[in-house]
């Protein structure tokens, strides 16, 4: 499969991207080979290939839902420069 300098052109205009004659050529010989090479892959026979296990369908063991850390909100924000109503705060940057 090739593909043409005209859909480069297009892509670079819906991608909003200059490119030059010299790129546009790289560009589609590049991606021709890239093509080339994928219908390469499709013509391969995978008959043999065994198919990857998939275990989503199992259900997994969940951990109990238990708090397993002390509260240390008062230790880390002490060091904190501003705090309010027990949160945070920090300088507004959008007006």
């Amino acid at each position: 499969m090739t593909i043409k300098r005209e859909e480069i052109e297009k892509l670079a205009t819906l991608s909003r991207l200059s490119i030059d004659e010299k790129t546009i050529t790289d560009v589609t010989d590049r991606l021709s080979s890239v093509l080339d090479l994928v219908d390469q892959l499709q013509t391969a026979n995978c008959e043999s290939v065994v198919k990857a296990s998939r275990p989503f369908h199992l259900s997994q063991r969940l951990r109990s839902d238990e708090v397993t850390e002390e509260n240390r909100r008062e230790e880390f924000q002490s060091i904190a420069p501003e705090i309010h109503n027990g949160l945070f705060s920090v300088p507004k940057m959008i007006e």
